[in-house]
């Protein structure tokens, strides 16, 4: 399995889940490649919804599809209500696919 968690600097959400991504992983024995994304090209061409993505094996498990790609802070729907990392548990179901 491939994970790569994509950022942009101006967002502090990565860092969450930075964290919540490396703790899931590691428990897995899978290592994190971490992308920081810096220009609206960069964002087209990795197909970056905004800060934080997390991409499993090249796909991004939480796009419904139709979010813009670009250079922001990304809202994930928790059971929380709208949070700027998905949870734990939200990690890991979409490492079970």
């Amino acid at each position: 399995m491939k994970l790569e968690l994509l950022y942009f600097d101006d967002c502090p959400n990565w860092k969450v889940a930075a964290e919540r991504l490396d703790e899931v992983a590691g428990a897995r024995g899978v290592t994190v490649k971490r992308r920081l994304v810096t220009t609206e090209e960069e964002a087209e061409a990795a197909r970056f919804r905004g800060s934080p993505t997390i991409l499993v094996d090249g796909e991004d498990p939480f796009a419904a599809g139709d979010e813009p790609f670009g250079l922001a802070c990304r809202v994930y729907q928790t059971p929380g209500g709208p949070a700027g990392s998905p949870t734990p548990d939200q990690i890991e179901a979409a490492l079970d696919g």
